[in-house]
């Protein structure tokens, strides 16, 4: 299984630091979440774990490897990135967008082939999206949207998925679908998932590993039991709370106190 990892990682834009000296290492076959306050570097870290920023100083590991010195379809196959609010062209069906995902293993001028079509298949099958495969993405609610997006990224076949807020303008309906989705490839294909999520109590219950992030460093990082408290919410996020357990997990959840009177 591919493993993840980030050494000594400082990140500035324009001379603003915003990720400094964050030593990471993602645990395989895991869901980790990141979670923090908004502008503390949680996405950034996410789109240098990804490739997608290069650090000023340290490297992001890629099975002990320097991601940055990869080959690029390498790379591709091993890890796939679903970034905030993606983008496709008008008309693009559900299908066609999950055949991007096999580019990787694709040469120049190559065509689609019975291998792509049968992963293609799969991954609709696994995200339950096959009735779909016809329609065009913008004729989709927003959870199933979500849904072909990630079915694209496991067309790719890599062994570890990141997520940026992946559950970002949806209804909580389709949030927890989208969620619940990512669960289950975890559990039923082992992927080695991570997520930047602002939900926090959506963060504990769906977390293996959970990271919390303040002012560009790691804050703490662990199973939720020991991360998710009332001290970290307060550090990290500027928020009284109580903490409690969730009644139908058992996972720490998060009860704002803000400014009402306590009885």
């Amino acid at each position: 299984m591919a493993s993840l990892s980030g050494e000594n990682l400082y990140i500035s834009y324009e001379n603003i630091s915003v990720i400094n000296d964050i030593k990471i290492s993602i645990p395989e076959g895991k869901i980790t979440i990141l979670i923090g306050s908004n502008g503390c570097g949680k996405s950034t870290l996410l789109k240098s774990l990804s490739r997608l920023i290069k650090p000023n100083k340290g490297q992001v590991c890629l099975d002990g490897n320097d991601i940055n010195k990869l080959p690029s379809k390498g790379v591709a196959k091993k890890l796939g990135i679903l970034p905030q609010g993606p983008q496709s062209p008008e008309g693009l069906t559900v299908g066609e967008l999950c055949h991007y995902g096999r580019h990787p293993y694709k040469s120049f001028l190559s065509k689609q082939s019975n291998e792509d079509d049968e992963i293609v298949e799969w991954a609709l099958q696994a995200t339950s999206m096959l009735e779909f495969k016809d329609r065009p993405l913008e004729a989709l609610s927003g959870g199933q949207r979500q849904r072909a997006w990630i079915s694209m990224a496991l067309t790719q076949g890599t062994e570890i998925l990141l997520l940026d807020e992946p559950t970002t303008y949806l209804d909580l309906t389709y949030q927890i679908e989208v969620l619940d989705l990512l669960k289950e490839l975890n559990e039923k294909f082992n992927r080695t998932i991570v997520i930047v999520l602002h939900d926090l109590n959506q963060a504990a219950s769906y977390a293996d590993n959970l990271i919390s992030i303040l002012n560009g460093k790691v804050y703490k990082q662990g199973n939720p039991e020991d991360v998710f408290t009332e001290k970290m919410i307060s550090d990290v996020f500027g928020l009284n709370c109580c903490i409690i357990s969730n009644p139908i997990d058992g996972r720490p959840m998060c009860i704002p106190i803000g400014k009402r009177k306590t009885v």
